[in-house]
């Protein structure tokens, strides 16, 4: 009988993963046996992942896409197709956040909240468009989207990258509504604040003490933390899972 849990040999499209959560994720695919996709816009980093996955004998193709841009987005169904036939798992992961200044939301300058929705909530909406003809055909696929425990908190000055996240759960329930009956499930992951690689200018030592005084568990929050539910969801196992929003946040929130 074979492992429900097992991702070995999907085809796993990660947007963003050239850094933070999205470069865990796609080390963890490839050690666990799957082809991986860095689906991501820093060709520098992107490489750099690619290499440390070729270090420890996983498998990774790099292809440089901005998802804000259609045609970009489109090369790289058309690049995937090209290369494996076929798209397994879809994870929605790049967005702008980390380099966002927090300030009240009648201070947010109109281009940038444009800028937060088109990368967030567009950007998914376009690579999900792009991978659904190559999950279709073999009736089999993943869709995870990286949402924000944020959401549920109703952080304040965010309220770009708070609107981004909400939509994009929202995109999840509709989503999975459409793709069922084509073996296509859809869910959402909602992190809490997790620390990576990535600097985090506007968050102050006292601000992340009172972050993980929130929790449950009172540690920070680190990508490994993420990488159990992202697998389960990618996996034969989660099969009659969809519509889901998974809050993995240390226990800050109990919706």
């Amino acid at each position: 009988m074979s492992d429900p849990f097992s991702v070995a040999d999907k085809v796993v499209v990660i947007t963003g993963a050239g850094q933070g959560i999205g470069r865990s994720f796609a080390k963890a695919f490839a050690s666990a046996g799957a082809k991986v996709v860095i689906a991501e816009r820093n060709v520098d980093n992107a490489r750099a992942v690619e290499r440390e996955i070729a270090a420890g004998n996983g498998h990774a193709k790099v292809f440089e896409t901005d998802v804000a841009d259609e045609a970009s987005v489109k090369r790289l169904g058309a690049s995937v197709e090209a290369a494996y036939g076929r798209a397994d798992v879809l994870i929605n992961n790049a967005a702008i956040f980390s380099t966002l200044e927090m300030r009240p939301f009648d201070q947010i300058p109109l281009a940038e909240w444009e800028q937060v929705l088109r990368v967030n909530v567009t950007g998914p909406f376009l690579c999900a468009r792009a991978m659904l003809p190559l999950m279709r055909k073999n009736r089999w696929g993943r869709i995870i989207n990286m949402a924000s425990g944020a959401v549920t908190l109703g952080r304040p000055n965010y309220l770009h990258y708070i609107a981004s996240k909400s939509a994009l759960a929202g995109m999840t329930h509709s989503m999975a509504r459409e793709l069922g009956a084509d073996g296509i499930t859809v869910n959402a992951v909602l992190p809490g604040a997790t620390y990576t690689e990535i600097p985090r200018q506007t968050v102050t030592p006292e601000q992340r003490e009172r972050i993980v005084a929130t929790q449950s568990i009172p540690r920070p929050q680190v990508p490994e933390d993420l990488l159990g539910v992202v697998l389960f969801l990618a996996s034969d196992a989660s099969a009659f899972m969809t519509g889901q929003e998974l809050t993995v946040d240390g226990g800050a929130t109990h919706p």
